[in-house]
């Protein structure tokens, strides 16, 4: 299939979902959360990923959510990223 074909099958659809996994992001430096050096190997979700956590210890929460915001704002666009807004409408 070539990038043309692709963009015009987008262009004629009356909807289209994009489904990715974990590795497109790890692709682009950003760490995912259940791989083999997943975020979630080092802190619990419990303990960051609720309200509970947040009642029970904002400061670690905003710091792990700093952490990866300022992650993701460096991240580089990878080839997966770069041929999905290719072929985008």
């Amino acid at each position: 299939m070539s990038v043309e074909q692709a963009r015009e099958w987008l262009r004629n659809a009356t909807g289209v979902a994009v489904l990715t996994g974990a590795g497109i992001s790890t692709e682009s430096g950003i760490p995912d959360f259940r791989g083999a050096d997943g975020l979630w190997k080092q802190f619990k979700p419990e303990e960051l990923a609720t309200a509970e956590a947040f009642v029970r210890d904002p400061r670690l929460v905003w710091e792990w959510y700093d952490w990866r915001r300022q992650t993701i704002s460096k991240a580089k666009p990878w080839y997966g990223w770069k041929f999905r807004s290719r072929i985008s409408p």
